[in-house]
């Protein structure tokens, strides 16, 4: 069977802050349909890399390309309209706004009206919990229902990548178990997932790889079954 291509992928990647070096010679892809999973201690260089691939965190060196196309010296509003989404870690829902007007900014570099009304249908029919509280201010959300809209005003922009930056933070134990499902659910529709998680067991349970992140630099990538069997990743992160 042939490999599937590659729908994102990065090059020797170089970004920081200031003097400080947040992703070192960082080179990844992530092909067409999968869910991979990128682990990594506090401070590894996992947000920086999804801050790097929407557009949030300037290159120093190296290029990112999506589906072919270097989109690494593009405006992030530029990005979004390409096909990536980014769901950013804390949720960062707009807390005054209502639960459909979050929504609607999801979907604000889209003109095809008819077409956002039928999604917000669909995230409704997805969400239901988000149906009931479409009137209500996002940030009276619990922290379960606030990830879940966080996720679907990122659908909103019908997105070929969607960036999920550590959706399981803060979250008890059964809302967890949801928000994987639903993850589990985006891949089966057809949407591609990269995944910044802190819970590296359930991360690698429901991804087809696994990049681990060290100090900015990736130190291992595999198949996840594989990055589940390997000694440094159990001692690391699963607490074997």
């Amino acid at each position: 069977m042939a490999e599937a291509r590659a729908l994102l992928r990065l090059e020797a990647v170089e970004a920081g802050y200031g003097p400080i070096a947040a992703l070192r010679a960082v080179d990844l892809e992530v092909r067409a349909g999968e869910l991979v999973c990128l682990l990594g201690a506090n401070g590894a260089g996992k947000t920086s890399t999804l801050r790097a691939i929407s557009g949030l965190l300037p290159l120093r060196r190296g290029r990112i390309l999506f589906d072919g196309r270097e989109i690494h010296r593009l405006p992030p509003a530029e990005i979004l309209e390409a096909g990536i989404a980014h769901c950013p870690e804390g949720r960062r829902v707009f807390p005054y706004l209502t639960v459909e007007e979050n929504l609607a900014m999801g979907a604000y570099v889209r003109r095809d009206r008819r077409a956002v009304a039928e999604d917000l249908e669909r995230m409704y029919a997805h969400f239901p919990v988000l149906r009931e509280r479409r009137r209500q201010a996002a940030g009276t959300l619990s922290g379960g229902e606030q990830q879940m809209l966080a996720i679907a005003r990122a659908l909103m922009a019908r997105p070929r990548l969607i960036l999920l930056d550590e959706p399981s933070l803060g979250l008890a134990p059964t809302v967890v178990e949801t928000t994987f499902g639903i993850i589990a659910e985006i891949r089966r529709a057809g949407t591609t997932v990269l995944m910044v998680e802190q819970n590296a067991y359930l991360a690698l349970q429901l991804a087809d790889r696994g990049y681990v992140m060290e100090t900015g630099r990736i130190v291992l990538e595999g198949p996840a079954a594989r990055l589940l069997a390997d000694d440094h990743v159990r001692r690391a992160y699963l607490g074997a």
